[in-house]
């Protein structure tokens, strides 16, 4: 049987995050990612959306550094570079079908977000290197887990459909809590509370999709807007400048279709509607970009379950434990969702991954 001392299961923020800590640290460990790529909820593709080193974040992009200070240090401690997101002009407002949107401009707070250059990609990347990469396991998807006395026994399922067992004294899984209740049996299971808690805490993005037009020059910016605007009508009801620090010009928008409505309409006329909306928002140039992207994250099977496709409430800090009873022990909890400030954001994995990695060291140091 193979074994690690850590296995550290998703791949995303939080566990690249713990990773890189605990190997940094001389701890012997393994990273597991059921994905065929690193990232898990970030994402920066091109034009085409194959993944890209200066492309368009399909996940999150925004980071606010007085407000979220982990994430801003990380980036400056990566060596990466940010810039603010764009926000200078007019605000469009679309409240009914009958009506012509209105522009206003609006009060700035002090509070602005920053994206990193290069797309938030960028982020994982700067992660990724510093892991050997016999540290990385991609396309293994972990199905279970049993307490042993000496560990913790995980079934990986790979992607070409062989099975395996790893042996690991500790685990820590840095998936969401809804995710991992769902998709790994647990022997002996999580107690009732456990189980409940994990599935009613919201995964921040899984119910939503996100539409991308990308442009050859970003001309609302000559017409004094700022490529924001709010929406009753929708498709879209919150839109975004998206244009990247290298100039690319494009928009983003949160879609207000609930998954099962985007399922049923399907892509293309879901992305035509939405051509449609920026055109009524931002003018007719808005009728001809040269590519478009549309991510539904309801639709990805390693973001969301069943239980994610309505809502889309944020999830809620909380100080009481993830991880009770006889698992306690053994299993540390780091996704996103679970950290005490900032929980669903970047920062919020950030700081969840600083937590895993000080509690399986010091576990270590007990032993």
């Amino acid at each position: 049987m193979n074994s690690c001392k850590v296995a550290v299961v998703g791949a995303g923020l939080a566990g690249l995050y713990t990773a890189r800590a605990l190997h940094a640290a001389g701890v012997d460990v393994l990273l597991l990612e059921g994905r065929s790529r690193l990232g898990g909820r970030i994402l920066t593709v091109d034009d085409g959306g194959t993944p890209s080193d200066d492309g368009f974040d399909l996940g999150p992009s925004w980071f606010w550094p007085e407000m979220q200070p982990a994430m801003a240090e990380l980036v400056a401690e990566l060596g990466l570079d940010s810039f603010i997101q764009h926000s200078t002009g007019d605000v469009v407002f679309e409240r009914l079908s009958r009506e012509r949107p209105q522009r206003f401009s609006p009060a700035y707070e002090n509070q602005q977000s920053r994206r990193v250059s290069g797309g938030t990609g960028a982020v994982v990347r700067a992660l990724a290197a510093r892991l050997p990469d016999e540290r990385i396991r991609l396309g293994t998807q972990v199905t279970a887990m049993a307490l042993r006395h000496d560990g913790v026994e995980l079934s990986l399922r790979r992607t070409d459909g062989h099975t395996e067992v790893l042996l690991a004294e500790h685990v820590v899984a840095a998936l969401p809590p809804r995710l991992l209740g769902a998709s790994v049996a647990f022997s002996p299971a999580q107690d009732s509370a456990t189980a409940t808690r994990w599935r009613r805490t919201p995964t921040w993005m899984a119910p939503h999709a996100k539409f991308f037009a990308i442009y050859d020059d970003p001309f609302w910016r000559k017409d004094g807007l700022s490529g924001t605007a709010q929406s009753m009508v929708g498709p879209m009801v919150e839109i975004h400048d998206s244009t990247t620090k290298s100039g690319r010009a494009a928009f983003f928008g949160f879609l207000g279709v609930g998954a099962d409505q985007r399922k049923s309409v399907g892509e293309v006329a879901l992305k035509q509607a939405c051509i449609e909306q920026l055109a009524r928002l931002f003018g007719q140039a808005a009728m001809s970009p040269r590519a478009t992207l549309l991510k539904d994250w309801a639709a990805d099977p390693f973001t969301a379950t069943a239980d994610d496709r309505t809502g889309g409430d944020h999830p809620t800090p909380v100080s009481s434990r993830w991880v009770s009873g006889e698992w306690e022990g053994r299993l540390v909890m780091a996704g996103s969702e679970t950290s005490p400030s900032e929980p669903g954001y970047l920062a919020g994995a950030v700081v969840a991954g600083k937590q895993a990695v000080a509690d399986i060291l010091t576990r270590l140091e007990q032993k």
